[in-house]
């Protein structure tokens, strides 16, 4: 296989080890995570949402008897112990059978999580949902106060997301990190927003940029040049080297000299290998 010529010796070692390990992977078919979009609906206007999520969705929820009935036909032929459940949405937690969902995959030895904007996160909340068997969660955050709450169309969004990383910091048991969307407005504070971010206890930390797709058409300051883009691969290598954060790329294809050094593996689309989707529609 031919290979750019600005990838070293041992990365195209690397790369091709990696190659015999993921045609592995396909022919042994083994799903190992699935997401779920449980809503379309959600508490917020993010500018950047590539599904223009509303409070009120066009598409009515996928009610939970239906989504068991998907997992109760998946389970035999799978070791559940080993599949991640992850919920998304819209906001997962504008559905009040979370926790009932929850608990049915518990039941049947999924470790699940939810990714979430945090604003309907309250302490009560997070003790039901950990009741329920929560494992991991993840939380978006975008920026310092004024750009996060304007991304997200929300005067409190960043006080609700700061207050529910609060909370996990003090949970144990729960795996968790959170995500960030790079852009124009936040590229130029990324070293300050890390200190930030680690100031609060975040040790687990995930970027990703903007699809221009949705809502985020509307806006070019989404879209990094490709020096921005190029700065924030550097500013993810730096990150890594220090050791204090895990910090990772997102999955938005293959980065050449970067693969290996931004993110825990080189890049792979695992989706219909290893990663299954239940749309909001079934």
């Amino acid at each position: 296989m031919k290979y750019k010529p600005d990838l070293s010796l041992r990365k195209r070692l690397g790369l091709e080890i990696f190659r015999q390990i993921r045609q592995n992977a396909k022919e042994k078919h083994s799903l190992r995570q699935l997401f779920w979009e449980c809503t379309l609906r959600c508490n917020l206007q993010c500018k950047h949402c590539g599904s223009d999520c509303k409070k009120t969705a066009f598409q009515k929820d996928m009610p939970l008897t239906d989504f068991l009935r998907v997992i109760d036909s998946i389970t035999p032929h799978i070791n559940p112990n080993k599949t991640n459940l992850i919920i998304s949405g819209g906001e997962p937690l504008m559905r009040n059978d979370l926790e009932q969902a929850g608990l049915a995959l518990y039941q049947r030895g999924y470790p699940w999580g939810i990714v979430s904007n945090g604003l309907f996160l309250t302490r009560k909340r997070l003790d039901s949902l950990m009741t329920a068997g929560l494992h991991a969660i993840t939380i978006s955050l975008d920026g310092f106060e004024n750009d996060h709450n304007w991304m997200r169309g929300h005067p409190k969004s960043f006080l609700r997301a700061s207050e529910a990383i609060q909370m996990l910091t003090e949970e144990q048991e729960l795996v968790w990190d959170v995500v960030t969307c790079v852009n124009r407005k936040n590229y130029r504070y990324l070293s300050e927003w890390k200190e930030y971010l680690y100031g609060i206890g975040v040790r687990n930390w995930r970027i990703f940029t903007i699809f221009p797709v949705g809502r985020a058409v509307e806006y070019p300051e989404f879209q990094l040049t490709n020096e921005e883009f190029t700065g924030v691969m550097e500013f993810i290598r730096r990150t890594r080297k220090e050791g204090r954060m895990q910090l990772n790329y997102g999955c938005e294809g293959f980065l050449g000299k970067y693969e290996g050094e931004v993110r825990d593996g080189f890049f792979s689309c695992n989706a219909g290998i290893c990663i299954g989707s239940i749309l909001a529609d079934g």
